[in-house]
């Protein structure tokens, strides 16, 4: 072969290693930089390793005067469901005499719980209520009072503790209406314990059942909290025989701004739930979740009307008579010729002649058992 054969060889072989050299080259800065930004083998962490979520938490506002033996007992019960569910150290605020359960609803809610349950009678649930409307944490009902009005009316648990507990924690989220009831302060003579609520002034209050001015009103303040205790809610009875022919008043009904009806009447109730104490259902129709009142006017004259009230309430009667009428609407105002006693949710707020109620659709979130509606 000739010399410059060998020479176009070489310079071709050359050609090669070089440019292999350079690639060999660029490959080991690539993976040494690739080494020294991957994180060691040794420092990816285990799924098993990662922290736990942190664990839910329940608040419970007490009525301390519903606890028996410094309510030792209940806490316990409390704890170990919550512990079995996988919650953490419930938080238990106690109620005071000048503040039923707003304030402690609010020092809850600050805490960041994710319920709040109410133990105690129909007064502390209707203020634990009033401050959780539209906060979005779920209320849960634990049995402590005599009448536990709105736990019958859902269907929820009233004699067994743990049971409503576990409810509380796990059960299904209930979006029901709220009424509200406004006062005029000038006007009013309410009680000192009112005053507690976040709402504007004392003028706005919260129920959940049911409210009213008149003969209810008066039943509920003449009946002995210690005979409640004793005997239940046969202990109303003898606060109604007392006031059952108490003079009569007239009362001026407005139904959603609509023109004036006047009623002579014995008590005027206007309701979210229709069931009362010892069963009785006096507003049929009502539901908890509808967005409707439902107004009662009832005005009997003696025993005789008495009875026939009775019949048309134990009937399921709709049919209107002079001794009740009923209505439904969104709001209502009601004037009387003088001064009545106003209850919410069977809880006295004082005197009034002059009282506006609306609804408040779907705006608190109860806990409830799954599968009931």
């Amino acid at each position: 072969m000739s010399d410059g054969w060998w020479t176009w060889a070489g310079a071709a072989i050359a050609l090669v290693l070089v440019v292999a050299g350079v690639w060999l080259l660029l490959s080991s800065r690539s993976g040494s930089r690739d080494a020294a930004t991957r994180p060691a083998r040794d420092t990816f962490r285990r799924d098993d390793e990662a922290p736990p979520p942190p664990r839910k938490r329940l608040a419970v506002v007490v009525n301390p005067t519903k606890l028996e033996g410094g309510g030792t007992d209940v806490r316990a019960r409390i704890r170990a469901v919550c512990a079995g569910q996988g919650w953490a150290e419930p938080l238990f605020i106690e109620t005071e005499e000048h503040d039923v359960g707003f304030g402690q609803t609010r020092q809850a809610l600050e805490a960041g719980v994710d319920v709040v349950c109410a133990f105690g009678g129909d007064g502390t649930v209707r203020a634990v209520a009033q401050e959780m409307v539209g906060s979005g944490v779920p209320m849960g009902l634990l049995p402590g009072g005599t009448g536990n009005l709105l736990a019958r009316n859902l269907e929820l648990p009233t004699d067994d503790l743990d049971r409503a507990v576990t409810v509380a924690l796990s059960g299904r989220n209930r979006h029901i209406d709220v009424g509200w009831m406004t006062l005029d302060p000038g006007e009013a003579h309410l009680e000192e314990h009112v005053g507690e609520g976040s709402s504007v002034g004392t003028r706005r209050h919260a129920f959940l059942v049911m409210a009213g001015l008149g003969l209810d009103a008066a039943i509920m303040e003449d009946t002995s909290e210690k005979l409640k205790a004793r005997i239940g809610w046969t202990a109303y009875v003898p606060a109604g025989l007392k006031n059952i022919l108490v003079e009569r008043f007239r009362a001026h009904l407005s139904l959603d701004g609509g023109p004036t009806r006047t009623h002579r009447a014995r008590t005027v109730l206007i309701g979210n739930c229709g069931r009362l104490t010892g069963g009785i259902n006096l507003m049929p129709d009502a539901r908890p979740d509808d967005g409707t009142l439902d107004v009662a006017v009832i005005a009997p004259k003696g025993i005789t009307a008495w009875l026939a009230v009775v019949a048309k309430v134990l009937t399921k009667s709709s049919r209107p008579t002079q001794t009740l009428d009923r209505y439904r609407c969104q709001s209502v105002g009601v004037r009387v010729d003088h001064d009545q006693k106003v209850e919410l949710d069977g809880d006295i707020i004082g005197e009034a002649r002059h009282i506006e109620v609306e609804v408040q659709p779907r705006s608190l979130i109860v806990r409830t058992e799954t599968g009931r509606s």
